[in-house]
């Protein structure tokens, strides 16, 4: 059974996680250094958004993005309570990226602030995982 009941659900839970992100100087820094973007795509159920340096947008990204990155809500939900680590999920393709994949790889360490915030986020929606 999937972790979240509805696309509606998926998208409030991850559009959050990012905008945290967005609110973390450092997060925000990189982004804007580095010129990142990421087109977000999860399925089951299906989820797409597109962050930047400007925010969090719903949908197909308006221009195209530094990095996409495709993978199912289970999976991001797994990452995100720390459970599947990047490496892995990229090796065993359960995570599909398109552009930089070290760029990716040096993002993972400052998304702590969101890592530290999903755990009371699902809780709040009352989620169980």
């Amino acid at each position: 059974m999937p972790v979240f009941s509805s696309s509606e659900q998926a998208q409030e839970v991850f559009r959050t996680l990012f905008e945290i992100l967005l609110e973390d100087d450092v997060f925000l820094f990189r982004m804007t250094d580095s010129n990142l973007s990421l087109h977000l795509v999860q399925t089951k159920p299906d989820v797409e958004m597109f962050v930047s340096p400007d925010g969090v947008h719903d949908g197909p990204p308006p221009s195209r993005a530094t990095i996409r990155i495709k993978m199912s809500c289970d999976t991001a939900h797994s990452l995100w309570k720390g459970e599947l680590l990047m490496p892995m999920a990229l090796g065993t393709g359960k995570v599909r990226i398109k552009g930089s994949v070290s760029k990716v790889m040096e993002f993972v360490p400052i998304l702590q602030p969101a890592f530290d915030r999903y755990p009371e986020i699902i809780a709040a929606r009352k989620i169980e995982s």
